[in-house]
């Protein structure tokens, strides 16, 4: 008679698939192309799962003690991160992304690896929390998954999982606030400490001007601030930054457009690429680019799934905690089974091309593409309609970075396409996705990816990217669309 899986496989397939796709789109990050994104992905996957097995295996065997870890998707996001750190280590750093190779030798990148106590305090105040606990933030915050279908993959009560999930964000305030003031600092911070506990609790009350002119030099200072908001959006942001570190915010994007892809979730006024069809309107895969690959990657994991799922915390949940007098917020009993068939750990997710390294050859604007319907010579007169329409989205700024989405709706269809602009304040951008960039000094040349060139008349494309930025940060200017000027929403 064949076995029929249980509701606890459905559960634990679809949790492995997410975790997959996490790792795999992360990885992308991290790497200088897609060859090596599947290198990375395949081996700091194989190496989080280990560390998952470690920790349950200590817990079964009644150590006497519970080894605080991480919930399984930022865990295994943390071994990309170590594990590209070895690649740099072990002279394999020219499959990383340029930026990453920086920032590894760098003192953000120290932090991670160094005393316990110097550690973000995101990092530490997510390790604290009870397992479900930390479990219900990271999916419901960073992973940008609907409150309903993380209830059902934690066997939580829909009906309470809101209730669960303010009181799971109010635990990790609390817990980031301790860790702050357990943290070394010097007087300054220290004299600032409990002011920015006061100031963070309410919207009402507005920062004091000595108090902003602190976090605008003290990032470690900046950085407890992120966490102790319990308001204005900014959770996921501070979780992503710091439990993940390098590419935080690049990965929380993608991981919002992959919960729309996925889910059918997306809004009306996005692009064709972001709706709920993970196919590119022609019935073709969007990340075209990692097909082949992703072959190679499904075999190793599979292997490695007969030998280390299922991923069972049962016991995990129940072991001793320094807080175990009381019942964690979302206390999971078992799961029934999820209502959607779970995603495989190779369907196809919103990955952006990589980014180029700035060379020379790259300082002039990139030819028309070739059978593109509206390429025409650049002009700059005013006669005649726009081809076309852009919309551009500030939608995050740190004191020396910033975050945008750039949308453009054209007036004729696309083969492909290539979007211009300059900037005003000697803006750099970093990371981008949904499209290849390069730039010569404030002047940006954008590319169509290979899964998104394709635009309908009257359609849009969208791209996003990260940037630096210092004293002024105006929009970018003289837009525009192989080579013809737009019209500034």
């Amino acid at each position: 008679m064949p076995h029929l899986p249980s509701p606890q496989d459905a559960t634990e397939a679809a949790l492995f698939s997410e975790c997959w796709d996490a790792v795999l789109s992360y990885a992308d990050l991290c790497t200088a192309g897609s060859t090596a994104a599947a290198e990375l992905a395949r081996e700091a996957f194989a190496q989080g799962i280990r560390e998952l097995r470690a920790a349950e295996a200590g817990t079964v065997r009644g150590t006497g003690r519970r080894s605080s870890r991480l919930p399984r998707i930022p865990l295994l996001l943390t071994a990309v991160r170590h594990t590209a750190a070895t690649w740099e280590d072990a002279g394999q750093g020219h499959k990383l992304d340029p930026d990453l190779r920086l920032w590894l030798r760098s003192d953000q990148a120290a932090r991670y690896t160094g005393p316990p106590l110097g550690r973000p305090v995101a990092l530490r105040g997510l390790r604290d929390l009870q397992p479900a606990d930390a479990e219900l933030l990271w999916l419901a915050e960073a992973e940008a998954l609907p409150l309903p279908l993380v209830a059902r993959r934690l066997g939580l009560d829909p009906v309470t999982a809101a209730d669960e999930l303010t009181e799971a964000s109010r635990l990790f305030r609390d817990r980031c606030h301790r860790n702050h003031l357990d943290s070394p600092m010097d007087a300054e911070c220290r004299g600032y400490a409990r002011l920015l506990d006061a100031v963070t609790r309410s919207p009402a009350v507005d920062t004091p001007a000595d108090l902003a002119r602190h976090l605008a030099t003290c990032h470690p200072c900046a950085e407890a601030a992120a966490c102790l908001r319990p308001h204005g959006g900014g959770l996921p942001g501070a979780l992503a930054g710091g439990v993940i570190g390098w590419g935080g915010l690049a990965y929380l994007e993608r991981r919002r457009r992959a919960a729309e892809v996925r889910l059918g979730a997306g809004r009306p006024d996005r692009p064709d690429t972001e709706s709920g069809d993970p196919t590119d309107g022609r019935g073709r895969p969007r990340l075209a680019r990692h097909a082949p690959l992703l072959a190679a990657a499904l075999v190793s994991l599979l292997a490695l799934a007969v030998t280390l799922m299922p991923l069972d915390d049962t016991a995990e949940r129940s072991a001793a905690r320094p807080d175990a007098d009381r019942r964690p917020v979302a206390d999971p009993s078992p799961p029934p089974p999820p209502s959607a068939k779970p995603a495989s750990p190779g369907s196809p997710k919103p990955s952006a091309e990589r980014t180029p390294e700035r060379t020379p050859e790259q300082a002039s604007p990139e030819p028309a593409p070739q059978g593109t319907s509206s390429a025409a010579p650049e002009t700059t007169g005013n006669s005649g309609p726009a081809a076309c329409r852009v919309d551009y989205d500030l939608v995050n700024q740190w004191p020396d970075g910033f975050q945008a989405t750039v949308t453009v709706t054209t007036r004729d269809p696309l083969d492909s396409w290539r979007v211009g602009f300059a900037f005003r304040d000697g803006q750099w951008i970093r990371q981008m996705w949904d499209a290849s960039v390069s730039q010569n000094g404030s002047r940006v040349t954008v590319v169509a990816a290979e899964y998104n060139k394709e635009v309908p008349a009257g359609g849009k494309l969208a791209f996003g990217f990260l940037a630096s930025w210092r004293g002024t940060n105006s929009p970018p200017h003289d837009v525009t669309l192989n080579g013809r000027p737009c019209a500034t929403v």
